[in-house]
């Protein structure tokens, strides 16, 4: 299988919803349809600065998903690139989607001039983690989540 990269475009929902629930489901959050109806929407319609890139095969079929949105990086004055979710369908893995697409968010960065390219993973996310650390570097930053409170 030849992977290549390419926006996300309305021809690709159904496969894309497939693939981010498939996300979903690895990461162990509940099935949410309205959740990836929702996002789905945003990054068809570019809302939060969200926009997608899907590795196709062969036949222009989405096998895997980004999801990326820009950030504003006070300390150095600078934008960055942030990488919410990053997900190959288990049939495609070793194909090299997950690396094509890693590559493709750093060239996005660079043509605009962005300073990182950042995201988040699981500590046990070992086979993701070993792709990953070929293209970047782990940081030394543990990240909190906190609830709103009214």
């Amino acid at each position: 299988m030849q992977v290549t990269i390419r926006p996300v475009e309305a021809r690709d929902e159904a496969r894309w919803c497939a693939l981010y629930a498939g996300y979903r489901a690895f990461c162990r959050l509940p099935a949410d349809n309205h959740a990836v109806a929702t996002t789905w929407t945003w990054i068809r319609d570019g809302a939060h600065e969200l926009f997608g890139l899907v590795a196709v095969d062969d036949e222009d079929h989405p096998v895997g998903l980004a999801n990326l949105r820009w950030f504003a990086r006070p300390s150095t004055a600078t934008r960055g690139l942030y990488l919410d979710d990053l997900f190959t369908a288990p049939e495609a893995r070793g194909f090299g989607a997950a690396t094509a697409l890693l590559t493709r968010a750093a060239q996005i960065a660079h043509e605009q001039g962005a300073s990182v390219v950042r995201w988040i993973t699981a500590a046990d996310n070992t086979a993701a983690r070993s792709v990953y650390d070929a293209h970047a570097s782990a940081t030394p930053w543990v990240t909190y989540d906190m609830t709103p409170a009214g």
